[in-house]
């Protein structure tokens, strides 16, 4: 799902961590813990050479008042991606609301929804944009 408005620099960014993914679940299969899936993809990042913010805190703005109350990103790549990280039987409408409100809160356009417990992983993406 490529948007003619998202740099080129963000679509690629995103196709690389697509494949980082990938190579994660081929490696370790579904049924894992979401934590699993979180520190394996973080060191393939940060391998790849990424900046990496791993369950980064994400304040909620309320008119002027900055409430900081429990809101994480699960991965943060290049202060651009935020990704959010799935080991669950099915992705809902809520995981999907739940990725385009920290867009929202953010100010990230591109976020990645991986769901881990697929036998497929390209089954277990979407890929959001704000």
């Amino acid at each position: 799902m490529e948007h003619s408005n998202i740099p080129d620099e963000l679509n690629k960014l995103s196709n690389e961590i697509i494949g980082l993914a990938i190579k994660v679940h081929r490696a370790l299969g579904p049924g894992l813990l979401e934590s699993s899936y979180q520190e394996c993809l973080c060191y393939e990042l940060v391998m790849a050479g990424y900046l990496v913010e791993k369950e980064k805190a994400l304040p909620l703005i309320y008119e002027d008042v900055k409430l900081d109350i429990g809101y994480r990103l699960d991965i943060l790549v290049d202060n651009k991606i935020i990704i959010e990280i799935k080991a669950v039987e099915s992705v809902t409408d809520v995981h999907m609301a739940q990725v385009l409100t920290y867009l929202k809160l953010s100010g990230n356009r591109i976020g990645l929804l991986i769901n881990f417990n697929v036998k497929l992983l390209k089954d277990g993406i979407k890929r959001l944009v704000l």
